[in-house]
């Protein structure tokens, strides 16, 4: 079995809780694999997280932000989270049970019990362009965030007008996305067990309230009025197009896998500041 670990970059508890975990893994005869910037904090060899999708299992220590750049990485291998004092939304298992739970998960994968849930993400197309999936939101906004930096967005769901006007810009959240970005935009918190999506306008001239469309529905955001917009997911994957543009977003057809305990929703709440 081969296990890849990611920790928190620059968190040293992370390190060493991955080293740990590669002892812990040796001793049972699992191969355990280390993302570049971890290794590097361990001083040893390490592999791009890209190339965690051979492998059967990955374990991600930190925040939620560690655990979207390995599920980036793990592309359907069930990921395990362990967290070290983060909101935890997506983070399980904390830092005390974690070698217990990743050797739990071993035994599990080698008699076929694994326990796995999936949660879906969405991708945002285009004329002749594809993003990466993203787990958390995708958000269609002008040139730059501001004053005169919006554009003029004509919002659809499933080929129906929605809202359209300026806005400095739209985001497209998962459920699971629902307490990041979204939130800070007056977007709803949504509970990881709703199956839907949430459509909210960023500074509206005279935008409609956010919106939960079922989990299948396409959104298309039609960007004018600006020299330039941005595609942005999860944050960290970014696209500039050049309106008149359409930006298609939808469930994509790789959802991420999620391996271990289940989070308590209400409990990670209070963390939120």
């Amino acid at each position: 079995m081969k296990v890849g670990i990611v920790a928190q970059k620059g968190n040293s508890r992370a390190a060493s809780l991955a080293a740990n975990a590669s002892e812990a893994l040796a001793e049972v005869d699992a191969e355990a694999v280390v993302d570049a910037a971890t290794a590097e904090e361990l001083g040893v060899e390490g592999v791009p997280v890209e190339s965690f999708d051979d492998c059967d299992l990955v374990v991600s220590i930190g925040g939620d932000g560690t655990f979207l750049y390995a599920a980036r990485g793990a592309d359907g291998v069930p990921i395990l989270g362990v967290n070290l004092g983060e909101v935890g939304f997506l983070n399980a298992v904390s830092p005390d049970d974690a070698i217990d739970e990743v050797l739990a998960e071993v035994a599990a994968f080698r008699e076929g019990s694994q326990s796995i849930r999936e949660v879906p993400r969405i991708v945002a197309r285009g004329d002749g362009w594809e993003m990466d999936p993203s787990m958390n939101e995708v958000v269609v906004h002008g040139p730059r965030r501001g004053h005169g930096g919006g554009a003029d967005l004509d919002v659809r769901v499933n080929g129906s007008v929605y809202s359209g006007g300026h806005a400095d810009g739209v985001l497209v959240t998962t459920p699971a996305g629902s307490s990041a970005y979204n939130l800070s935009e007056g977007g709803p918190l949504v509970h990881p067990g709703v199956e839907g999506l949430v459509v909210t306008e960023m500074a509206a001239d005279a935008g409609m309230p956010p919106l939960v469309v079922p989990l299948d529905a396409a959104v298309t955001v039609t960007v004018t009025g600006a020299p330039s917009s941005v595609v942005v997911g999860d944050g960290r994957t970014r696209r500039t197009v050049s309106p008149p543009t359409e930006v298609h977003i939808e469930r994509s057809d790789s959802p991420v896998r999620l391996a271990g305990p289940t989070s308590d929703f209400f409990e990670a709440l209070g963390k939120l500041d």
